[in-house]
């Protein structure tokens, strides 16, 4: 088994060291544009309904800061009404992921141009796995404060509720307010780079795969024939064609 499979890393090895195809480079750069767009956009959006507030109240969290709706009033309204029930104040300081995530961010697209420069597979597969780990630690670190935000209430507040977990993702019913919280553009266009780096790299891979497995098929096939010898480490198996006689 080992010496079945031994090739076939080996090629695969070395096929991760190639350079990655020219309209690949293409695609790395055209994928950037949606990622720095982001900045541009929302990455998530939390809706406050209820009958005093008729037309709704939103806050909006971008990958730098912190907005609302009429000229950021509505985080004010929003911070107003959560006192009651003895949340933390929301604000820009409060979110401090914001803080490094502009510059995660950066360094992707960053990384994506260098690897569509000079970049090989190995780059490729490394840009994959960093993006993978920046947005999830970023969507686990906004889970975690929305957690911090239900869970750490003032005791002493006016109104005295238990601890609830804010919506993440969908609509929640929280006393007479209808919470709304949604991904936004921003979201969809790191999406749309995450997604397209992922396609990406899975085409070069399952093409470093086959073309790995063929090498070593092809020679097993030889080998079968009595085609020629087979070297592994410090053992040599020569294999000769039989005479006819």
């Amino acid at each position: 088994m080992t010496r079945t499979l031994r090739p076939l890393v080996d090629r695969f090895e070395e096929f991760l060291n190639e350079p990655i195809h020219y309209w690949s480079r293409i695609v790395l750069v055209l994928l950037v544009l949606p990622l720095a767009l982001s900045f541009t956009q929302p990455l998530w959006r939390i809706t406050l309904h209820a009958p005093q507030y008729p037309s709704g109240l939103h806050m909006d969290v971008y990958a730098y800061r912190l907005d609302g709706g009429h000229d950021g009033h509505d985080v004010e309204e929003i911070n107003e009404l959560n006192h009651y029930i003895g949340m933390h104040r929301i604000d820009r300081t409060s979110f401090a992921d914001l803080d490094w995530l502009p510059f995660a961010l950066g360094f992707m697209g960053i990384l994506a141009l260098r690897t569509a420069a000079i970049g090989n597979v190995r780059m490729l597969v490394d840009l994959l796995v960093i993006t993978i780990y920046i947005t999830a630690f970023a969507f686990t670190r906004f889970v975690y404060q929305l957690y911090t935000f239900g869970h750490h209430l003032d005791r002493h507040a006016a109104v005295t509720i238990a601890p609830f977990m804010p919506v993440v993702i969908g609509t929640k019913q929280i006393a007479n307010f209808t919470t709304q919280s949604w991904p936004h553009w921003g979201t969809a266009l790191m999406g749309t780079f995450a997604t397209g780096l992922l396609l990406l790299t899975a085409w070069h891979l399952w093409t470093g795969y086959r073309a790995a497995w063929g090498a070593v098929g092809g020679t097993s096939m030889a080998v079968a024939d009595g085609a020629g010898p087979i070297v592994e480490g410090s053992d040599a198996v020569v294999r000769r064609p039989t005479p006819v006689t």
